[in-house]
């Protein structure tokens, strides 16, 4: 069933008044010509579908197929029913046909000798998550630049870039800003993360970025053999694993980009910075509520609930 627009029921508004208080009281109240009430009343039958605009579209042109036309289309396709356009064309010539190719595939088309093939994309089927079993199991890590309108008390192209480390078991985070994303700053960031997060980290996972790895790094060296970063090299010195995700896929560290989306929301969009001092300062009082507010993923507890649960549970087992 037709739904009722708003403009309808403002015709029907303006016809009624036109019937209570006449044509042009109509038209001065609801600042319209008498010629349009006028036309509208020729229309109205008491229904309010009455009023619908009718189609616009020209029920036949001056230069459409003519019958005889489309006649021949029709016998020459149920003959030739797998002759591809062009070819179809050229015999439809040779019995007299005159129009262009792409008039004869526009015609061929409202017929519904090509149907549109779609692509039917397949749908994302994401393979079943590895639930943590405990702190440290495997930590996620990622950079976001800092918005520029955060930076603008520090002069015009200042940049700054927030390192997040998030465990995947207790959602507990360490943020830290620093001045660039080398490798260097990314080695640093994880021996603070270690340091902060204060149980074992096992395994570390990142995307493929130059701070983390030189795997597609354009300057590779002619032997083929891929130097390790600085980065890497602190995960070697401290016996924690990398894993890297697939390329171009950041769902696969999913955790600490959905976090970095709550932080522009939260964090970024209310707050600016005036040195890497202050900034630092800032996301130390920001990452200290985040690890104390509760989450639906953790039962309504905090991360550090979570943790105090799992260390207290734990020690109760072992004595």
């Amino acid at each position: 069933m037709a739904s009722i627009t708003q403009d309808l029921r403002f015709k029907q508004s303006v016809i009624n008044c036109s019937f209570r208080h006449g044509v042009s009281y109509a038209a001065r109240l609801y600042k319209t010509t008498r010629q349009w009430i006028y036309y509208w009343l020729k229309r109205y039958d008491g229904s309010i579908n009455s009023l619908r605009e009718h189609s616009r579209r020209p029920k036949s042109h001056p230069n459409q197929h003519t019958y005889d036309e489309l006649k021949l289309i029709a016998n020459m396709r149920r003959r030739n029913p797998d002759e591809g356009l062009v070819v179809f064309w050229v015999k439809l010539r040779e019995r007299g046909y005159s129009r262009t190719i792409p008039a004869l595939y526009r015609v061929m088309r409202r017929l519904g000798y090509f149907k549109d093939k779609k692509k039917h994309k397949k749908p994302y089927k994401p393979k079943p998550y590895q639930q943590m079993t405990k702190p440290g199991e495997r930590v996620q890590i990622d950079v976001k630049f800092v918005p520029q309108q955060c930076t603008k008390a520090m002069g015009k192209g200042t940049k700054l870039y927030q390192f997040t480390a998030i465990d995947e078991y207790s959602r507990k985070r360490y943020l830290e800003g620093f001045s660039d994303n080398s490798s260097y700053s990314a080695a640093r960031f994880v021996f603070n993360v270690v340091k902060y997060f204060g149980f074992p980290i096992e395994c570390i996972q990142t995307d493929n970025g130059q701070e983390f790895t030189k795997r597609y790094s354009a300057n590779k060296p002619k032997d083929g053999i891929v130097q390790p970063t600085l980065f890497q090299k602190a995960l070697a010195s401290l016996s924690i694993k990398h894993k890297l995700i697939r390329p171009y896929t950041p769902r696969h560290n999913g955790k600490v980009e959905r976090s970095h989306r709550k932080d522009g929301e939260r964090f970024y969009s209310r707050h600016s910075f005036y040195n890497l001092m202050d900034f630092n300062k800032q996301l130390k009082r920001y990452n200290e509520e985040y690890n104390n507010f509760p989450m639906r993923p953790l039962n309504w507890l905090s991360p550090n609930q979570y943790l105090n649960l799992f260390f207290n549970t734990k020690s109760v087992t072992d004595v």
